[in-house]
């Protein structure tokens, strides 16, 4: 085989010193922390057979979408499923992408144009980033949830075209933005506000509908980004907008175009998924009680001034340096709980966590013990 160039051993070298090299983990037996299936849904065996079920009776037996959706891909269940998305979403339209990061490259390479500007929040989404980076607008972040800083911005630019990107919950932190604010200042400034709201899916709102429409704030965003692999338990991700937004980004979104689309099992998984939001409310409230019992453990624990303020999902616990972080997550997991040590370049130096996802299956004595163990290791 031919030697790998030395400019990238090189980097792989880097990673190594600063104890910071990724590696593919292994699946384990122990009491997970760490996954985004916030509902159990990738579990559950109703969906699973359910979903069997509907391609059988829509006698749809076929493993593959065969195409682009532009070419032979676009099987009768995209346009059902997407209705249904956006019924429920209370949206005009929905359009399936094949995943997040697609939906996120797809929307910011494509939408906002040359001399159009981008002002997005500094902890926005890996996918978010690479999109900008693609787009032939300009762009600068403003300081997270700061939008004093926002408007200075939009103030500087006035006469401008301007997108602004939030995410309603923060993937790395847990936290979420002032909505609210957030819309008052885009409507003054005539501004297009977009928010990911990848892991308020299934987590905010009497359905698990996202913390956009909780707040009753829709109508006031000009694109959401839903994706499926977090809360929804599946895979693939749905921008939701206008007609208008839908027509142009099935026009020129590149990242939908020119693929193959998701599978007719992928898509049913996706409206089963769906459906059972909307009949079975018990997963989203377990996981809120869930979410409060945390909350109240860690500020007992004396340990409420590690964690980021989160009333969602993702809670994390600052522990600055690569080294002492990995040794934390390691003596929780070898006392049997899946909790992930994220370390720099992921997120800023200093900025290292441990980083809890709670679920509706996890009980609370599983998490009363894991943060008396954390306490015990930080203290």
């Amino acid at each position: 085989m031919k030697q790998f160039p030395e400019n990238l051993t090189g980097k792989l070298q880097i990673r190594k010193q600063a104890n910071a090299l990724r590696k593919l983990p292994i699946s384990s037996n122990l009491i997970d922390f760490a996954s985004n299936d916030y509902l159990g849904l990738a579990k559950s065996e109703c969906i699973f057979h359910k979903t069997h079920q509907y391609l059988i009776d829509k006698k749809c037996i076929q493993n593959g979408a065969t195409g682009s959706r532009l070419l032979s891909g676009n099987h009768s269940l995209f346009e059902e499923t997407e209705d249904a998305i956006a019924t429920f979403h209370q949206s005009e339209t929905a359009l399936i992408f094949n995943s997040g990061y697609d939906a996120n490259v797809g929307f910011f390479s494509a939408v906002p144009q040359k001399g159009d500007l981008i002002l997005y929040d500094e902890l926005c989404h890996a996918s978010i980033r690479d999109g900008i980076q693609l787009s032939n607008a300009k762009a600068y972040k403003f300081n997270h949830n700061d939008f004093e800083d926002l408007e200075k911005l939009i103030l500087r630019n006035p006469d401008t075209v301007i997108y602004i990107v939030t995410e309603s919950v923060f993937s790395m932190d847990g936290d979420c933005p002032n909505l609210e604010e957030l819309v008052s200042i885009s409507n003054k400034h005539n501004c297009y506000l977009v928010v990911d709201e990848a892991h308020a899916l299934g987590v905010f709102g009497s359905s698990g509908e996202g913390f956009v429409q909780m707040l009753g704030l829709q109508e006031h965003v000009f694109a959401r980004i839903m994706t499926f692999g977090k809360g929804l338990g599946c895979h693939g991700a749905a921008i939701l907008g206008s007609v208008e937004l839908r027509d142009y980004l099935v026009n020129f979104a590149r990242s939908f175009i020119y693929t193959t689309g998701l599978s007719p099992h992928s898509v049913a998984t996706i409206l089963i998924a769906y459906q059972f939001l909307e009949k079975d409310k018990k997963n989203i409230e377990v996981l809120r009680e869930n979410i409060i019992h945390f909350n109240q453990e860690k500020n007992m624990l004396g340990l409420k001034p590690l964690f980021v303020r989160s009333k969602s999902a993702i809670q994390s616990a600052i522990v600055p340096g690569n080294e002492k972080v990995k040794a934390i997550a390691n003596q929780l997991q070898e006392k049997g709980f899946d909790v992930k040590a994220i370390l720099s370049p992921t997120v800023p130096e200093g900025q290292e966590r441990l980083r809890f996802c709670l679920h509706s299956y996890n009980s609370q004595e599983e998490i009363s013990e894991v943060l008396r163990l954390l306490s015990t290791f930080v203290f």
